[in-house]
């Protein structure tokens, strides 16, 4: 088993440059750290293998630069880890699966987007371990995407060494993830998020912004005129919410935003009272609009005050179910999924936890 994490360890050092030595065995990587062979053995047994998730198309200007540094701190910490880049979409949840099931990683560290922090939040929780297992497992995340939004909730930022800096005191937190499960075909779903859960016109924005991306790159203003764009077609579908059995709301439904976190939408505050720690989620809906009341919500979009509006009706619990009489989409944490029949909602209070700023303590 030593052996074997060994050489992963070595091949994850393989793959990040060229011009990196080529390990072949436990004592070529042990020389190479500076430590004695015993020293890397004993390090492998205790569990403490760090793993390393990188989406290389997320800030990928900075990515070489970044992934040097990276390993020279590794180097000097002489810590050992295992590295793997995603190379599609939704591999990010096979490599996490991978990481905590079959390596025993306890410790989790994401390069990335929102995105990509989504899908390894996923596949730690399909992976087959024990609650107990799950809520040990520690991640922290790097930003590099576009939105970021749920490490703005956390005040990271994109400055790479301070977030190392941050992840490596190891400050850690239990933190909630949000499950929806819902139905294609006849056939039940589950997907997990991190950040937000949006319905109604927010799979349409976040859809467009996507597709904006070849045209005038990864920017924040995607969001904007992905927004306007989806203003012009949208058709507010008929909803139910229910919250322990009894309707909370029903009708015509323009955005529907249950929040683990605060920030959508790279920046927009929906939901300011939102707690990822808190063990429920907290919910918005808002009704169709008037176009003067869309012109009174897009200055409150970004301070935190859009619950004052009257079209706005806010929703705390730890378990919803939502139905609609047609075909709909949601996105969780900015992915597009499409569904038919009822949607049931649930917080799974501290599944995990997440290395976070010493004063967000």
């Amino acid at each position: 088993m030593t052996l074997h994490v060994c050489v992963e360890v070595i091949a994850s050092l393989k793959n990040m440059s060229a011009d990196f030595a080529k390990f072949n065995n436990i004592a070529t990587f042990a020389k190479f750290c500076g430590l004695k062979r015993e020293d890397v053995v004993n390090k492998s047994l205790q569990n403490t293998m760090l793993g390393i998730i990188i989406n290389p198309k997320s800030g990928k200007k900075a990515f070489r630069a970044q992934r040097l540094y990276l390993w020279k701190l590794l180097k000097a910490r002489r810590e050992p880890f295992i590295y793997r880049v995603t190379k599609y979409a939704n591999h990010a949840i096979e490599l996490a699966r991978e990481l905590v099931e079959e390596k025993g990683c306890t410790k989790i560290l994401v390069l990335g987007g929102d995105g990509t922090l989504s899908e390894v939040i996923n596949g730690i929780m399909r992976a087959e371990l024990s609650p107990e297992q799950r809520a040990n497992i520690k991640f922290g995340l790097m930003p590099r995407g576009t939105g970021n939004d749920f490490a703005r909730h956390w005040g990271l930022t994109k400055d790479f060494k301070r977030s190392l800096d941050i992840f490596f005191q190891g400050h850690s937190k239990p933190i909630d993830v949000g499950c929806v499960t819902y139905w294609r075909n006849n056939i039940p779903h589950h997907r997990y998020f991190i950040n937000s859960l949006g319905f109604g016109i927010e799979p349409m924005v976040c859809r467009g912004a996507e597709r904006l991306k070849y045209y005038i790159g990864s920017h924040h203003v995607n969001y904007f005129f992905a927004l306007v764009g989806a203003l012009l077609k949208y058709k507010n579908p008929h909803l139910r919410l229910d919250v322990d059995g009894k309707t909370i709301v029903e009708g015509k439904m323009f955005v529907t935003s249950i929040a683990n976190g605060s920030y959508v939408g790279g920046g927009m505050k929906l939901n300011p009272d939102a707690d990822p720690c808190d063990g429920v989620l907290h919910s918005m809906f808002l009704t169709p609009p008037s176009f003067k009341e869309i012109c009174q919500a897009v200055p409150k979009l970004f301070n935190g005050r859009l619950h004052e509006l009257s079209f706005i009706h806010p929703v705390v619990a730890d378990n919803l179910l939502m139905h609609t009489k047609q075909h709909q989409s949601f996105e969780a944490d900015g992915i597009v999924m499409d569904v038919t029949g009822p949607c049931h909602v649930t917080c799974m209070k501290h599944a995990m936890q997440m290395i976070v700023p010493k004063e967000c303590l």
